[in-house]
C-alpha cells in the first residue's frame, strides 16, 4: 500500500491508523512516501508506524529530498516494492477495517483482463462548512453515481488515485505513473489502450477530507480537469477503440463544451433573467428542477441502499443537498473552465490544494 504525503501532518496518523486495522488476512506492508513536506509529516509517520506495528503488518516511511509531485513519490513506492498488488491511499484518508479485504475480493472476482480496481471514496469531513457538505453530495451521488454506471458496462475509466489497486505487472507496463497533475486519469487511460479493464468496488469505502476554503477546491477541481484534458493528449486514440469504454470517453469529450456553454452562456442568462430580461433563460427553465429532483431521488435511492448493506447512515445533510442540487454547479463549472484555460496556456502545475 503506497501512501503519498505532502505536508498532512494533521491526517497522517489517522491514515496509518486506519491501515494497521484492516482486517485483510493477507500480509500487508505500508509505505509512505514523503514528498518533502515542510511540516512533521514525515515524524508523525514514523511515530504512529512504531505505534501501530503487529504481525502481518509492516509500516515504513521514506523521504524525498524535495517536493517533486504525486507521480515522483508513488514511483518511488514502486520501485522499492516487490508485491505484485499495489494499493494506492491518499495521507488524509480514513478506510473502513474492511476495505482493503473487499478491494482485493473484487478484484479477485473480476473478469479476466481487469488490471486495477477503484474503491469508493467518500467525505469525511463534511460538517466543517457549506462546502464540505456540498462536496458530501457530490462524491456520494455525482462521482460514486457516475462510476456505479460506468461499472454496469465494464467501462470504469478512472482508478482514482485516492484508493485503488492495481497490478504490478500493469503499472510496470506502463512505466508507473506519468508525470503531470492528472497522474490517475492518465495512468488509467494508459491501460485501458492495452485492452485492460478497469473495475469498481463501491463496498470498498474509504473517507477523505475534501477542500474547506474555495481556493482550495478551485486549485483541486482544475488540476481534475487538466487531468482530463491531459489523459485526451496522450491517449485520445481511445476515441475509436471499438470498446464500450469508448461510450465515456466520448461522454467525457463533452465536458468541455458543456462546462463553456454553461459558464458563458447559462449563468449569465440566469443572471439576465433576475432583471427581468429572458434572452437565455426564462420561466421555462424552472421545468428542469422536477427532472433534477427525480434523478437526485433515484441516485439517492440506489446510493442508501449501498449504505445500509455496508451498515452505514446517511448523515442528515438538508442544507448541503439543497445547495448542490441549486447552486453547486455554478461554482464548480466556471472552475473547470479555468483548468482547461490554463492547461490550453501551459500554466504552471503543482501537486495538491494546501
Amino acid at each position: 500500500m503506497l501512501v503519498a504525503c505532502y505536508n498532512e501532518a494533521e491526517n497522517i496518523a489517522d491514515t496509518l491508523t486506519s491501515l494497521s486495522r484492516q482486517d485483510y488476512p493477507g500480509e500487508i506492508e505500508v509505505v509512505v512516501i514523503d514528498d518533502g513536506s515542510i511540516d512533521d509529516s514525515a515524524a508523525i509517520a514514523r511515530a504512529t508506524a512504531a505505534d501501530q506495528a503487529r504481525p502481518g503488518l509492516r509500516i515504513r516511511v521514506l523521504n524525498q529530498p524535495k517536493n517533486g509531485g504525486k507521480s515522483k513519490a508513488l514511483n518511488r513506492g514502486l520501485a522499492e516494492t516487490r508485491q505484485a498488488l499495489v494499493v494506492t491511499v491518499d495521507g488524509d484518508s480514513y478506510l473502513r477495517p474492511d476495505a482493503l479485504r473487499k478491494l482485493v475480493e473484487r478484484f479477485l472476482s473480476d473478469p479476466t483482463g481487469t488490471v486495477a480496481v477503484a474503491g469508493a471514496v467518500l467525505v469525511r469531513n463534511s460538517r466543517e462548512n457549506w462546502l464540505t457538505r456540498s462536496q458530501e453530495w457530490d462524491y456520494f451521488h455525482g462521482i460514486a453515481a457516475v462510476k456505479r454506471m460506468q461499472s454496469m458496462y465494464h467501462g470504469t475509466l478512472v482508478a482514482q488515485g485516492a484508493f485503488s489497486l492495481y497490478t504490478r505487472e500493469a503499472l510496470e507496463q506502463a512505466g508507473g505513473w506519468p508525470e503531470c497533475v492528472g497522474e490517475d486519469i492518465v495512468l488509467s487511460w494508459a491501460l485501458l489502450k492495452t485492452g485492460a479493464r478497469i473495475g469498481y468496488c463501491e463496498e470498498a469505502c474509504l473517507f477523505t477530507r475534501v477542500p474547506e476554503k474555495l481556493g482550495q477546491f478551485s486549485r483541486q477541481r482544475q488540476r481534475w480537469s487538466r487531468g482530463l484534458m491531459e489523459a485526451f493528449a496522450r491517449h485520445g486514440s481511445l476515441l475509436f477503440k471499438p470498446r464500450m469504454t469508448t461510450l465515456f470517453i466520448w461522454w467525457n469529450l463533452l465536458f468541455l463544451p458543456l462546462d463553456l456553454v454553461y459558464t458563458l452562456a447559462f449563468i449569465p442568462g440566469l443572471i439576465l433573467a433576475l432583471f427581468g430580461y429572458y434572452w437565455i433563460a426564462g420561466i421555462m427553465t424552472l421545468l428542469v428542477l422536477p427532472l433534477a429532483a427525480l434523478w437526485n431521488l433515484i441516485i439517492f435511492r440506489v446510493q442508501s441502499k449501498m449504505f445500509k448493506s455496508q451498515d452505514l447512515r446517511v448523515r442528515r445533510n438538508v442544507s448541503g443537498f439543497l445547495f448542490y442540487t441549486l447552486a453547486y454547479t455554478m461554482i464548480l463549472q466556471p472552475v473547470c473552465v479555468l483548468g482547461y484555460a490554463a492547461e490550453i496556456l501551459r500554466l504552471r502545475k503543482t501537486w495538491g490544494t494546501k
